[in-house]
């Protein structure tokens, strides 16, 4: 029997009959006013599944945890519910949301939006949440290569002597065109802002960082993007610093050289943190993805498609959260008998999968109600992370 403590709330999780049959398969969480959470029940597997937690503790260096998997799966859920547990641990957490449309307020039930740091209310230690405004990451993008508010791609090549190409782009509207951002860029800006955050001593006191990310696809368009951003820029880069030697030779014949930081200056420092966001998903010391699905036969073999994603991309990967698993019961319904065949020949399909069959399973229960509040997530969080 599991048992955390909560000043404000009383939530347990009991057995009871199935409505659709007589089964005792269902488990809920009851709201009272004891302030404690009970487990009275846990799928058979959860208690043997994953007992190294105190591993992920153990270290009082920085460690990244970036969260993702299948849109529906529980992501938000149990990246919430971890940081509840690190902070309780006496880890001083960050949990940063990196989807575009952000479900960090609705999990701490608290409003997290504004795109700054805010304390959550209830743990032990130090908790803080932060919900990245797409839109600003989307203006990270347009003024990296703006300046005195033209438009970022005349004055990119104003700056390169190639103004009246740019006039010519102008005229064909392919200006408003390249200022776009691409998709994946906000998420990739947000982490590259959540970084400079993190190179300030007042966030120094964040020993863990957890990333709550976007579904798969757009998971997957991040972690390619840095280098991409990186190959792309390098190349404009390269031909401006060609153009440079010309020109800055004339220039500095008539004392005209100047210092002016420039459009490619801020193109080369979002290429800069570009790179650090791709040293930081690749770095096996201090960065771990925890892929997170539901045992249905499409969710594992999309699961199984990141996996082999993040192994390319050299992220490392340990452990695989199985979430919405039915609990344990003595008899089923015919409804109840079905759901669980079929969650076990996605649970059989992991055992056989070569990309999921070596991380550390874990399993976390079904309930029928959401995990929702600091109180709730403390409840999943002792259950999930042990």
């Amino acid at each position: 029997m599991l048992v955390a403590q909560s000043p404000k709330l009383a939530l347990r999780l009991y057995s009871s009959p199935c409505p659709r049959g007589s089964c005792s398969n269902r488990l809920f969480l009851r709201r009272g006013l004891q302030g404690q959470v009970r487990a009275i029940a846990t799928p058979a597997d959860t208690a043997q599944a994953f007992d190294a937690f105190e591993d992920m503790t153990a270290s009082t260096d920085r460690k990244y945890y970036m969260l993702g998997g299948k849109g529906g799966v529980g992501k938000t859920t149990c990246a919430a519910s971890l940081a509840v547990k690190f902070a309780n641990s006496g880890h001083p957490t960050l949990v940063v949301s990196t989807d575009p449309a952000h479900s960090l307020s609705d999990s701490f039930a608290q409003d997290l939006s504004g795109g700054l740091l805010v304390p959550v209310e209830g743990p032990d230690s130090p908790l803080f949440a932060l919900e990245i405004n797409p839109e600003k990451a989307r203006e990270e993008f347009r003024t990296a290569s703006q300046t005195n508010g033209g438009t970022g791609v005349k004055d990119f090549m104003d700056s390169m002597g190639l103004g009246m190409i740019a006039e010519q782009l102008g005229e064909l509207k392919l200006g408003e065109l390249l200022d776009t951002p691409p998709p994946g860029l906000d998420e990739a800006i947000a982490i590259s802002k959540v970084m400079q955050f993190l190179e300030s001593p007042q966030y120094s006191i964040f020993s863990r960082i957890i990333f709550d990310t976007a579904p798969t696809g757009h998971t997957l368009r991040l972690l390619s993007l840095p280098d991409f951003l990186d190959a792309s820029i390098g190349k404009i880069l390269k031909l401006k610093k060609k153009i440079t030697q010309a020109t800055s030779a004339i220039k500095s014949v008539f004392g005209q050289e100047e210092n002016k930081e420039d459009a490619s200056d801020k193109l080369e420092k979002l290429r800069e943190r570009m790179v650090k966001v791709r040293e930081l998903f690749r770095d096996t010391g201090s960065t771990e993805f925890i892929i997170v699905t539901i045992p249905t036969v499409m969710a594992i073999s999309e699961s199984s498609r990141l996996c082999a994603s993040l192994k390319k991309e050299q992220v490392p990967v340990k452990r695989l959260v199985v979430n919405q698993v039915l609990p344990p019961s003595a008899s089923d319904c015919k409804f109840c008998a079905m759901k669980r065949k079929d969650q076990m020949r996605a649970l059989d399909m992991i055992k056989s999968d070569s990309e999921l069959n070596g991380l550390n399973l874990i399993q976390a229960p079904l309930v029928d109600v959401e995990i929702r509040g600091v109180p709730a997530l403390r409840f999943l969080g002792d259950i999930v992370w042990k």
